[in-house]
Parts: C-alpha cells; structure tokens; sequence
C-alpha cells in the first residue's frame, strides 16, 4: 500500500478499534446493572458518538507523522460505579472490558494472518496480500489499545484493575494515582510508552506466527 491508502486504513482501523473498546465498558457495565451508557446513547457502533476531536483526529495524524503508526482514544462511556450490582469487582470488570474487547479482535484477526495462506492457494495473490495487510494492521493496532489501555496509571482501565485487587491497607497508593494520574500518565506517554512495544511485538507474533505483514 501507498503512504496515503496505508493512512486512510489506519484511521478507519483505529475508529472501529476505539468505538468497540468504549462500547465493550458499556455493556459490561449494563450487565452489571448501571445503565448510565445506554441513557446516553452510547451504546452505539456510530463512530460520531464516540469520537474525540483529540484523541480520534489530531492525535492520529500527530503519531503517523512521528513514527508511521496511529494512535488515539475515543470519549469514554459513562457509567455510574454506584450502580454497579459487584462494587468490589465491578469497576474492574467493566475497565477489563475494553482491553479484552481489543485483545479479542487482536487474536481473530491474528489467526486469519496465520491460517489463510494456507486456505487460500488458489486465491489472487495480490488479494491476499491485501487482505492480509489489512488484518495485520487490525491485530496490531489492537494490542496497542489493549496493553496501553492496562498500564495501571488513571485514568486507563489498568487502574480500575488494580484498585480492585489492592489491599486496604495500601489505599494510599490509590489515592496518589487518582491526585497525580494525569501528570504521571503524561510522563509515561512521553518516556516510557516505547516500552509496551516489545510487548506489542512478542503477542503479534505469539498469535500471529510470523513477523509484522505490513
């Protein structure tokens, strides 16, 4: 693919991503008895009701640039964690969501990668080139959002998981997390955000079996 095509799919790759990401904590949040989401009318596939004008468009555009791959967020569902029927796990369930939602797009589409040459000899070449390209960018993508969406620092879901599993005794911890997560969350991103791509890596190829096919 060109750099223009390559752009393009991205971007659509990256919506579709964050939209079931967000919607993904929103029925887990309904399933858990709050429907703050569905009263908002977020419990959509419509893109326009997720998008943010950062995260979704200037943010994407600014990672290309930088480094080739796109990077961005939706707006988060609301939900009300006083609704939720488990207050202990609940809120850990429904951060879990949306990293699991990604995680499964990532292992569907990273099988497709390892199986379909094999299932498709007689197919065009330049076909399953394509297509494969594609379903590359998807798993890929994914477990973007997924590993960075678990890094335990608010407001990412990582933290809901980890708040849920803390002692009571080391609350405290939380408490600094919850005061001081923007600027902590800020100085991963900009040091240390480099450090989920091994990760990245080792799982594509895990699920994938083969290096990156883009």
């Amino acid at each position: 693919m060109d750099s223009a095509t390559q752009f393009i799919f991205q971007i659509i790759i990256l919506i579709f991503s964050v939209v079931i990401h967000e919607v993904s904590h929103g029925y887990a949040a309904l399933a858990l008895g709050d429907k703050t989401a569905q009263y908002a009318g977020r419990l959509t596939l419509n893109p326009i009701k997720h998008l943010d004008p950062f995260g979704s468009i200037l943010l994407p555009i600014i990672s290309y640039m930088l480094g080739g791959v796109i990077f961005g967020w939706a707006r988060p569902v609301p939900y009300n964690p006083y609704n939720l029927s488990n207050q202990k796990w609940g809120p850990a369930l429904v951060g879990a969501a949306g990293p699991a939602a990604n995680i499964s797009l990532a292992v569907v589409f990273g099988l497709v990668v390892r199986f379909l040459p094999n299932l498709a000899d007689g197919a065009s070449g330049l076909f399953i080139f394509n297509f494969m390209t594609i379903a590359s960018t998807i798993a890929l993508l994914n477990l973007v959002l997924a590993i960075f969406n678990l890094v335990p620092i608010p407001p990412l879901d990582g933290s809901k998981v980890l708040f849920a599993i803390l002692p009571h005794q080391w609350r405290g911890v939380q408490f600094f997390l919850e005061q001081y997560g923007l600027f902590l969350l800020l100085i991963f991103i900009f040091f240390f955000a480099r450090w989920i791509f091994p990760i990245v890596l080792f799982l594509f190829r895990f699920i994938t079996g083969t290096l990156l096919f883009l």
